[in-house]
């Protein structure tokens, strides 16, 4: 039997939202951003305005008795040619923390990208809708996190009963940047990319950072940290340099320091964490650039390569291992004045033991299962008793 109910409509406005750096009005409602319009006007590579976009971390967050839920949006779905289809983005529902639903949206616009002539197509399409029911008419605190990996623009909210924004938590906010691994490339939904889960079993508030081919050391990107309101900072740095083949070993040195001397100047004394890559066997002695290996579309795969040549680095190409190295020198450097800085090496979250049980699927980005299993070990190192975090998380 289909269910009548009297709609509320609410309007959308930042104050709905956590895990936001800004807000644009958009002729069809709001879009989220992780970067603000200042920064975001500095820099016109599509790969970060895509990136920057894709609201991981970002969700509604009110209290309401309603017992019924639709949210209409435009999300923007990738199709690559030649490769298989991307399943569509999930949103995740959470009523008092717990989860308590999810779904898609369908429709939308649509980039079409042709990696081999370096094009992308847009094409326009329609709001879509999506549905929660049957939930208690007690006041409760909810949350609908948005796809980590499928621009979205809100549109409407229509609830059964009236919304107001969600009361401050009173958690810690963990202020994060890294790669699309951060992003949260393969994760099963946006509450288990690896920063969300460890965020949650840390119990802290999360804004996520992780850009998606777009973890540069960029100056805005520091700014923006700089700028954000935040308890504990950490940035993970490494793939994407690789990944561009972006700077040598000189340029790298400066650029770290440079990075964390902007951090620094809005968080003097925030525990500021530098987490070095995760383990990636293509590129721990072979520098990049890394590239997609054409050769696997053909069955549906995607894959990626690595295009150095481990002699180049005694020109100063980049390596994670050479990357690993010179970011526990500089942090132990800076330690020596700066007692809240501190290192975690990436292969503690993800090393040779896990890469033989849970091999890189192409390569490069960990699957589903290998972000729970991050964020379970972050938050253990990290957030738990004796965690370089455990004595601010609270």
């Amino acid at each position: 039997m289909h269910t009548t109910y009297d709609w509320i409509t609410t309007p959308l406005t930042a104050s709905l939202l956590r895990g936001a750096i800004d807000v644009e009005r958009t002729e069809r409602g709001l879009l989220p951003h992780r970067l603000p319009a200042w920064a975001r006007a500095q820099c016109t590579d599509p790969q970060l305005a895509m990136a920057e976009s894709q609201p991981s971390g970002v969700r509604l967050a009110f209290r309401t008795r309603a017992t019924a839920i639709e949210l209409d949006t435009v999300p923007t779905k990738r199709l690559y040619v030649g490769a298989p289809s991307r399943p569509d983005g999930v949103y995740e529902l959470l009523v008092d923390g717990r989860p308590a639903g999810r779904g898609s949206v369908k429709g939308g616009d649509t980039v079409t990208i042709d990696m081999t002539a370096g094009t992308a197509e847009v094409r326009s399409g329609a709001v879509g809708t999506l549905r929660f029911t049957g939930l208690s008419d007690e006041a409760k605190n909810v949350e609908i996190w948005l796809p980590h990996n499928e621009t979205t623009e809100l549109v409407a909210l229509r609830t059964d009963a009236p919304v107001k924004p969600a009361p401050a938590s009173g958690r810690k906010v963990w202020l994060h940047h890294g790669s699309s691994i951060s992003h949260g490339s393969d994760a099963a939904g946006p509450t288990t990319t690896w920063p969300a889960f460890a965020a949650s079993l840390g119990g802290l508030e999360l804004i996520n950072l992780g850009l998606g081919g777009s973890a540069l050391l960029d100056p805005f990107t520091a700014r923006t940290m700089r700028d954000t309101p935040a308890d504990l900072i950490s940035v993970k740095i490494g793939i994407n340099l690789v990944n561009t083949d972006l700077m040598r070993l000189r340029a790298f040195t400066s650029a770290v320091h440079g990075f964390l001397d902007t951090v620094r100047e809005g968080h003097p004394t925030a525990p500021l964490l530098v987490v070095s890559p995760i383990l990636c066997p293509m590129h721990e002695e072979t520098p990049g650039p890394t590239v997609l290996d054409f050769s696997t579309l053909g069955d549906g795969r995607l894959r990626f390569h690595a295009m150095g040549d481990p002699a180049e680095r005694a020109d100063g190409k980049l390596t994670l291992g050479v990357i690993r190295d010179e970011l526990s020198r500089i942090v132990t450097q800076r330690a020596a004045e700066d007692p809240h800085l501190h290192y975690l090496d990436g292969r503690d979250l993800y090393g040779e033991g896990d890469a033989v049980e849970l091999p890189l699927p192409d390569q490069l980005h960990p699957d589903a299962a290998t972000h729970v299993r991050m964020g379970e070990r972050f938050a253990r190192q990290v957030f738990s008793a004796g965690g370089v975090f455990a004595d601010r998380r609270v």
